[in-house]
């Protein structure tokens, strides 16, 4: 069957089988089939979608595509965790450390910005010295020594992820759950790991913006694992606020620090301990989610995590300064206060509206060879539920000039809501754990 059938067919509804999504996928990654084709089929998936049959069909093809990182006879379980981005959303950098004092062993593979969404590599990148680009061997050795990594995607894992990935983006295909699916469980599998938590964002600022579009995914997710013999234990958490209070990269990782010195802010913290202690359970060293949770504090209160961490991150090239103000990360040289007009309680707080106006100052991209300046950012200084009053700060903008300042401050202006009546403080764990 030709490139132009196998489109005709899933645009016309048809179930396409294993060998007919195999060979497409090999002309992708061959060149013999043209980009424009490529996306066309991304855009029938789009519009079609897909049985799940066809979903783990075209998640093992993508996986298969590259190599698979091998760990021989770790002393504990390899895992990992994944969330599907949001803003503000720093809990893999404090989740790791915590997991890997505690016995996991963690080679977190992660992505960058792309949108009005963070990543976690341009977020580790802001510390000084700090390399991502890792080769297997390096990966191997690190996690072996020090329980875990941060890792971008090597050339040899998932490449036809990596192609289909960047055609999606820009051809608007990237809402999809089959195309989620198949796209985080191949980059997630390539990395050998015994199974997954994956941490499925609900709201505004997130690709599934309803409770009904998270619950489908988070259930593809978990059957999809299963199909492939590998547990995957799903959370559907909010995101029409920012996660946390920091939103840019260096400032989320000063925040990244205070939540493994026991002083981050309470709904960071919390997710973190949570989906930890969803890990714990999943590898089998906590009986229960409690159980877990108690011993991801431990390991904040000992210190055992915030060190782990700092060597993490020593091994890696990066270098922090405890001594240093914000441990020696980079600092914008512009700092401006937006404050409240009226007197009330914070009834909105627009994730996508801060992400957006962080992309502005440069702290994102649109496209995926645009430079990110690591010191720009906004930290919102009030959430959801927040009594304020003419005059209290809402946001703090780290810009690098007056000018960016003030754009984004006029961005922010469309981002709160402010209620006469007192507003309950948002949910962050929507539902637990699906079937699948």
């Amino acid at each position: 069957m030709s490139a132009y059938d196998v489109i005709r067919k899933k645009r016309d509804g048809g179930v396409l089988d294993e060998d007919e999504m195999r060979a497409f996928v090999a002309g992708c990654l061959s060149g013999e089939v043209p980009d424009y084709q490529a996306s066309a089929f991304l855009m029938a998936v789009v519009l079609r979608g897909m049985t799940p049959g066809e979903t783990v069909a075209l998640t093992r093809i993508m996986l298969e595509s590259g190599r698979t990182l091998r760990f021989d006879a770790l002393p504990g379980p390899l895992l990992d965790k994944h969330s599907t981005g949001g803003v503000g959303d720093k809990v893999s950098i404090p989740l790791l450390p915590i997991a890997a004092s505690c016995g996991l062993f963690v080679p977190m593979i992660s992505g960058r910005s792309l949108g009005h969404t963070g990543g976690t590599l341009d977020k580790l990148e802001s510390i000084p010295g700090m390399t991502t680009a890792l080769g297997e061997e390096a990966i191997s050795r690190q996690v072996r020594s020090h329980g875990g990594c941060f890792a971008a995607q090597t050339a040899d894992l998932v490449p036809a992820d990596r192609m289909f990935y960047a055609l999606r983006d820009a051809v608007a295909a990237v809402e999809s759950v089959p195309l989620i699916v198949s796209s985080i469980l191949s980059k997630k599998l390539a990395e050998g790991i015994a199974g997954v938590v994956i941490d499925v964002k609900c709201g505004r600022g997130a690709f599934m913006e309803t409770i009904g579009g998270a619950r489908e995914l988070a259930g593809a997710l978990e059957a999809a694992g299963e199909a492939m013999g590998v547990p995957v234990k799903t959370l559907v958490t909010a995101m029409d606020e920012p996660l946390g209070a920091a939103v840019g990269n260096a400032i989320e990782i000063e925040e990244s620090i205070r939540v493994l010195e026991g002083r981050g802010p309470a709904d960071v913290a919390s997710l973190t301990v949570r989906l930890a202690a969803e890990m714990f359970v999943l590898g089998g060293l906590a009986p229960s989610v409690a159980d877990g949770e108690a011993i991801a504090r431990r390991a904040i209160d000992s210190g055992r995590a915030l060190e782990r961490f700092e060597r993490i991150v020593a091994a890696q090239g990066g270098r922090l300064d405890p001594g240093a103000p914000r441990f020696g990360l980079p600092a914008a040289p512009v700092t401006r206060i937006v404050p409240a007009a009226e007197r009330g309680y914070l009834s909105r707080l627009d994730a996508r509206a801060v992400g957006e106006a962080v992309r502005g100052l440069g702290g994102g991209r649109l496209r995926r060879e645009d430079a990110v300046d690591p010191a720009v950012g906004i930290v919102c200084r009030k959430k959801t539920g927040d009594a304020v009053a003419p005059g209290d700060p809402l946001f703090e903008i780290h810009a690098a000039s007056a000018e960016g300042a003030d754009a984004a401050a006029r961005r922010l202006a469309r981002a709160t809501g402010v209620s006469a009546e007192p507003v309950p403080r948002a949910r962050v764990v929507l539902d637990r754990t699906y079937p699948g």
